[in-house]
């Protein structure tokens, strides 16, 4: 039998986030929007979804289901695969080696969904597919409860296609039971079947590039009109943004201004803007960043925030969009979510003062 699946409730999201970043997981809202004849409805259910309206959620065959705000019983039903429409899809799944790769990397391909509709299978719903149902008053189809509950199994179906399969009565281990019992296809004419190439058993993996290598200096001649000391430096930088790239990181794309300050910062080299340079030391391109713009982060983020401080005791800030100040002490939130301090100078001006902390609370002993 296949199992029922729980989620945690989401926690308020901060404004501006998004509901289905996948292709299919916007199929699924499309759907849900498409039935509805109130737009009203769907906006309050938008806001609902963000706002932690909805409580845990359970993802069982043909049923989405969770108490949303004010106690109601909120379902929303789909119908199942019957059991001959599951083997045509069986058949398409397994009719390219690429597609089970594909759904276990959390992606469902578009030619696997053409393919399975041209085959009399609906895996994604389309209008009047999705049934809402709700024990609130409102006669909205969907209710503003329903709509909230489509909204955030967007977020779910983004994280696993499988929740999909589910939702149509069959699970991941469903599918993969299946699977086993058919021949599946090699990629290539060429190629190994799956079966057999498990039964040879997994090669070693190679061994992993070193973590660190040894730059060697370059060894530059004098020349005229050539800052030898210059290509040093930059030599030296483009070889630590290569060893970063070996080890897995991923270099953000800088802009001049922020690569110069990188280099003042790393090399000691005098930009005449000490503050900048004190704000890389400390927080790279956010902490440069958190220097030279005010922003206005989401309520529920600050809200977060201003529970923390208030949990130590702390006496109350004077807050103007990211930055909250208390006397020559002043905290002011990145985009990356951490607290940076600063102190007021006697030349009026506001300096890093050290390495950032995710909760403000932490800096207070700064005062």
């Amino acid at each position: 039998m296949t199992a029922v699946k729980g989620f945690p409730a989401f926690p308020p999201q901060r404004a501006g986030a998004r509901f289905a970043t996948s292709w299919w997981g916007g199929a699924w809202i499309k759907a849900m929007e498409d039935t509805s004849l109130d737009h009203t409805l769907l906006k309050k259910g938008r806001a609902y979804a963000k706002t932690g309206q909805v409580g845990p959620i359970t993802v069982s065959p043909g049923r989405l289901a969770a108490i949303t705000e004010g106690d109601y019983d909120t379902v929303v039903r789909v119908s199942h695969l019957s059991d001959a429409e599951w083997n045509r899809f069986l058949d398409q799944v397994a009719a390219q080696s690429g597609h089970i790769a594909a759904l276990l990397d959390g992606e469902v391909p578009h030619d696997l969904v053409e393919a399975a509709e041209d085959a009399g299978v609906p895996l994604l719903p389309t209008v009047g597919d999705l049934e809402p149902e709700c024990t609130c008053p409102d006669w909205g189809h969907p209710c503003k409860h329903a709509a909230a509950l489509c909204y955030q199994a967007s977020w779910l179906l983004d994280a696993d296609p499988f929740v999909l399969l589910l939702l149509r009565g069959r699970g991941r281990d469903d599918l993969l039971a299946a699977l086993q019992l058919r021949d599946v296809p090699a990629p290539a004419e060429t190629g190994t079947p799956a079966r057999a190439a498990y039964a040879l058993g997994v090669p070693p993996l190679p061994a992993p590039p070193p973590s660190a290598a040894e730059y060697v200096p370059l060894e530059l001649q004098e020349a005229p009109g050539v800052d030898t000391g210059a290509l040093k430096v930059l030599a030296a930088s483009a070889a630590g943004r290569a060893r970063e790239l070996l080890s897995g990181g991923t270099p953000a794309v800088l802009t001049e201004r922020q690569d110069r300050v990188r280099l003042a910062a790393e090399y000691g080299l005098d930009i005449g803007a000490e503050s900048a340079v004190l704000a890389w030391q400390y927080g790279g391109a956010t902490g440069l960043d958190t220097l030279e713009h005010a922003w206005n982060p989401g309520k529920q983020e600050l809200a977060r925030a201003e529970a923390a401080w208030r949990r130590e005791d702390l006496p109350p800030v004077e807050a103007a969009r990211n930055r909250w100040t208390l006397g020559t002490l002043q905290l002011r939130l990145g985009k990356d979510g951490r607290w940076y301090p600063y102190r007021l100078r006697e030349d009026g001006q506001w300096w890093p003062s050290g390495p950032p902390e995710r909760d403000p609370a932490a800096l207070a002993d700064q005062m």
